[in-house]
């Protein structure tokens, strides 16, 4: 995997997807940081701005300057945004 990837995934309390998120991220041996926006209407606000979305989980990926969101609920959506940086 590069070195340089980046992944950080917006998550709440209790969400069954975004604990499954993070599981296979764990699985892949991928480190992630997680912003809670559980209490925290602005993160929503910020993920409304940045990808036109208020729900969780959303997962940004970065390599270098390049950065994608993973907005489709569903780890296929994820594998598949994945697959060209992990090795």
């Amino acid at each position: 995997m590069a070195k340089d990837l980046s992944v950080v995934v917006w998550s709440k309390e209790g969400c069954s997807y975004c604990n499954e998120v993070k599981e296979y991220l764990s699985e892949q041996n991928i480190a992630y940081k997680t912003v809670d926006v559980t209490n925290h209407d602005e993160f929503r606000d910020i993920l409304n701005t940045k990808y036109g979305v208020r729900h969780v989980p959303v997962v940004e990926i970065g390599e270098g300057n390049v950065y994608r969101a993973v907005t489709e609920v569903g780890l296929e959506h994820l594998k598949a945004a994945l697959e060209p940086v992990h090795v």
